[in-house]
């Protein structure tokens, strides 16, 4: 298989998790939502950080308009998230954190390396690689009527930081492409859930 393949696989796979953490959150938030709504947050979460961010580097036509497989994706896994909710539940404490950490884990490293090879300079891809991650779940939160994660105190952000910053040096060092991707989203995975723990934020400015 191609890296090109395995990038591709490795984006079907990272929708499908944000897939599920939209149609999670739409649950958690309201216990009876029709399939259409579901699918919809379902949608929202796992495209919207990447669509933006193809409009930002013009990178036209935007992925799920031109590759139907995304949209199968995105319902597939919606669908999976209800008739597994229970089930979930019962093995997971938090189902919703987990997916939606993975899930930004993957697409900032994703979208950080779309960006690059779109010839944007490293420190501008790296902040599209965190768009891509966050801004999916930033519309998700709004549609529920909740805060965004994003703009609370816990650490959500910084991990996507982290894991770019150090994506982007392993690059430079030409450490092994494949490794730095893995280990730049576990990093960027374990930091998350290890902030949520231990219950880490950044210190407030106060006026």
């Amino acid at each position: 298989m191609t890296s090109m393949n395995v990038i591709y696989v490795t984006d079907l796979i990272g929708t499908g998790v944000f897939a599920i953490s939209g149609t999670l959150a739409a649950l958690h938030k309201k216990k009876d939502h029709d399939i259409l709504t579901l699918f919809i947050f379902a949608f929202v979460t796992a495209v919207g950080g990447g669509t933006l961010r193809d409009v930002i580097i013009h990178a036209y036509p935007v992925t799920w308009i031109s590759d139907a497989n995304y949209l199968i994706v995105i319902l597939a896994s919606a669908l999976i998230a209800i008739v597994c909710r229970r089930w979930w539940l019962g093995i997971l404490q938090r189902p919703l954190l987990v997916f939606d950490t993975l899930g930004i884990g993957i697409f900032t490293i994703l979208g950080l390396e779309k960006a690059l090879h779109a010839g944007v300079n490293p420190w501008a891809a790296v902040l599209l690689g965190i768009v891509s991650a966050l801004f999916g779940g930033v519309i998700r939160d709004t549609l529920a009527n909740e805060v965004p994660l994003v703009f609370e105190r816990q650490l959500y952000a910084t991990p996507c930081l982290t894991g770019a910053l150090l994506y982007v040096l392993a690059l430079r060092l030409q450490i092994d492409p494949t490794v730095t991707f893995l280990v730049s989203v576990g990093v960027i995975t374990g930091f998350r859930l290890l902030a949520v723990k231990k219950s880490w934020s950044l210190p407030p400015i106060r006026v």
